[in-house]
């Protein structure tokens, strides 16, 4: 009898649950359609229309990131229709810093074994961070890869595209004596999940334990919630004031890393850590994990996802501004002489 021969689907790839996800997630990204982009998938490329978006003298800004290994709580605990959310906010966040508006999405889902319910409810994620943010998603990749995955594991890649007219790019003008403000953040957002990821370890709790810092809360609930899309309020602030001058998206390694990258040479900060609004999962993890706190500086946003640098003069409006649009804010600092563009403390984080 003649052996049967080979095929994809018998290799591990299955092609009809690739066409049956397109299906499932059409809906999803026909709803984040935006001047510009009318959101149609099924192309070999997405388009979009810089004119019908209103822009006069453009400068595109592009970002790409993913969600590191939060991805794996999202799989162990079987919650994947916020991760999304995580994966365009690293994106967007990272374009409105630069004084750009986030205009489309594209992401990319990898995984050993394609569950089209699974890659919908990250789709969902993925539209709603979209929305939040005002851009259209306008296409993206899914690859079944066994071999390479197991099947129940998958990643997530995506990429943004954002414009801001030529004049309005940052940061500008920094200069000594301006105030650092801080927009709070949402928790962890999708920075240093492998040490939560060890302390959790270390503390032998599972993801459906109550959370030891909210007990409303599982564990695994607690430390999937979605990073903060600061596009919106962080572009009135801009647009509406016209005094803001430098953003930082707090990201993977904290203040010391990322507050350096929009200053000047011959320009530090310096941040009285007493005024930072440590939200009690960071406590947690610095008590749980016997953390130092320059260790956590560096590692997590301690409660601050954004920071704003704004003229003195105007701190208050940018801050009223900025609550407004809900966020909540707090005066951190100052911008100082510094020939190394070092963050210098005053006082300590309050991790207890």
């Amino acid at each position: 009898m003649k052996d049967k021969g080979l095929t994809y689907a018998s290799s591990g790839v299955d092609i009809d649950a690739g066409n049956r996800m397109v299906e499932l997630i059409k809906p999803l990204v026909r709803a984040t359609a935006r001047p510009g982009a009318n959101a149609e998938i099924g192309g070999f490329g997405g388009l979009f229309d810089l004119k019908r978006a209103g822009f006069t003298d453009p400068v595109l800004v592009a970002g790409t990131d993913g969600v590191g290994t939060k991805v794996k709580i999202a799989i162990e605990t079987g919650r994947h229709n916020t991760i999304g959310i995580d994966l365009v906010a690293m994106s967007v966040n990272d374009l409105v810093v630069q004084g750009a508006e986030p205009l489309f999405f594209l992401d990319y889902f990898a995984c050993g074994k394609l569950k089209p319910e699974i890659g919908t409810a990250v789709v969902s994620g993925i539209a709603a961070g979209c929305k939040q943010a005002g851009c259209a998603l306008i296409g993206g990749e899914t690859a079944e890869m066994p071999g390479i995955y197991k099947d129940e594991d998958y990643d997530l890649a995506g990429f943004a595209v954002g414009a801001a007219e030529r004049t309005q790019l940052l940061p500008r003008d920094v200069r000594a004596g301006d105030i650092v403000l801080g927009i709070a953040s949402s928790g962890a957002h999708s920075n240093g999940f492998s040490l939560v990821r060890a302390v959790a370890a270390k503390a032998k709790l599972k993801w459906d334990a109550p959370a030891p810092f909210d007990r409303a809360r599982t564990l695994g609930e607690a430390a999937l919630t979605p990073t903060r899309i600061y596009v919106k309020s962080c572009l009135a602030a801009i647009r509406e004031t016209g005094a803001v001058k430098a953003l930082a998206h707090i990201t993977g390694g904290g203040f010391p890393d990322n507050i350096p990258r929009v200053l000047p040479k011959g320009l530090g900060v310096r941040i009285d850590l007493k005024r930072v609004p440590v939200l009690p999962v960071f406590k947690w993890l610095a008590q749980a994990g016997n953390i130092a706190e320059q260790e956590m500086l560096r590692t997590f946003n301690c409660g601050v996802g954004m920071i704003v640098v704004v003229e003195a003069s105007k701190a208050d409006a940018v801050s009223a501004t900025l609550t407004h649009a809900g966020e909540s804010v707090t005066r951190l600092g100052e911008v100082i002489a510094d020939d190394k563009r070092n963050v210098a403390y005053d006082n300590n984080l309050d991790l207890k």
